[in-house]
């Protein structure tokens, strides 16, 4: 057994419970991490592959946590992408039980080298949210340097890393925040900050080649005026209804991040080499994963809520 964190029921932070669980069983392919820590990703509690296996059948009781960051315990027969003793870092897939745990089983070919710069509890933080950022710089909006780009929600776990991905990469970075958030968010790269409590941004901003949207709803529908003919709205939190993309005659794009070995590579070495840095906000033990849940619920958090699932550096016996 080991301790973890599950859900009985669908729901919110509420439905968290801190219970001893049964450890995670090799499948073909897979490999066993021991967990040192774990990103928080709020919105999880609400996706149905969080209570959902791969082949649609129900998940309960389901582990959240889909960053993980530790040490390859075990690892099942054939697999050469890892092994055992490997420190790593991966998005695992969101329809398989997360790493709000002391183990779990992760596709092998989901794991990268965790950045050699970085503890566990930094490297948590980063997955989702610059694998989020990455393929919708890279592989949706075909980012290019010297284009303009609106990231709405600047200061969180996806939006910081927006900043630095899209400035090292030679974009002019226009960012909304509260205003306690400018200088934070200066430092980080943007070349302007919008405080969006004071100035309504489409009236500070036009010809804009990318937005990035983590916040959806009215801020979505506003970001249509600042985009060039020719630019595309990137929708986080949802999709973006075909009558609205059409209405506006711009381009609309909605994903769901997927995990990535090649990808966390690329941005390991980034963060090696100092290009870019994870923000976290605060690191929770894993039994006050509840409190946490409801932190990141209630938004406004600069960067990454990470819950701290061991702290020592030694793993038990390999078991394979």
């Amino acid at each position: 057994m080991m301790k973890a964190v599950r859900l009985h029921r669908q729901g919110g932070p509420e439905q968290l419970v801190y219970e001893d669980a049964p450890e995670p069983e090799l499948g073909a392919g897979d490999a066993v991490i021991r967990v040192h820590s774990t990103g928080i990703t709020p919105a999880e509690l609400t996706w149905a592959d969080t209570y959902r296996n791969c082949d649609g059948s129900e998940r309960l009781p389901a582990i959240p946590g889909h960053e993980a960051s530790g040490v390859v315990e075990s690892v099942a027969d054939g697999v050469s992408e890892v092994s055992i003793g490997d420190e790593v870092y991966a998005l695992t897939a969101f329809c398989r039980d997360g790493a709000a745990a002391e183990y779990v089983a992760v596709r092998a070919a989901d794991l990268a080298p965790k950045p050699k710069t970085l503890d566990h509890a930094q490297a948590a933080a980063v997955p989702l949210s610059a694998l989020t950022v990455w393929q919708a710089f890279f592989d949706h909006a075909q980012l290019a340097p010297g284009q303009r780009v609106l990231i709405h929600g600047a200061a969180g776990g996806v939006g910081g890393f927006a900043v630095q991905i899209a400035r090292w990469y030679g974009a002019y970075v226009i960012g909304t925040a509260s205003s306690e958030n400018r200088d934070f968010l200066l430092r980080l790269g943007a070349n302007e900050v919008i405080d969006y409590r004071q100035v309504s941004f489409e009236q500070a901003v036009r010809d804009v080649d990318v937005v990035l949207d983590t916040i959806g709803g009215e801020t979505r529908e506003r970001s249509w005026q600042v985009l060039k003919p020719s630019g595309m709205l990137i929708s986080l939190p949802g999709p973006i209804p075909e009558r609205e993309a059409a209405a506006h005659n711009k381009r609309g794009v909605f994903f769901v991040v997927q995990p990535y070995r090649e990808q966390l590579g690329k941005i390991a070495a980034l963060i090696d080499s100092g290009a870019i840095r994870p923000v976290i906000a605060e690191t929770i033990p894993l039994a006050k994963a509840r409190q946490a849940f409801e932190r990141a619920v209630a938004g406004h958090t600069r960067g990454k809520l990470v819950l701290q699932v061991t702290t020592g550096s030694e793993g038990r016996r390999p078991r394979g």
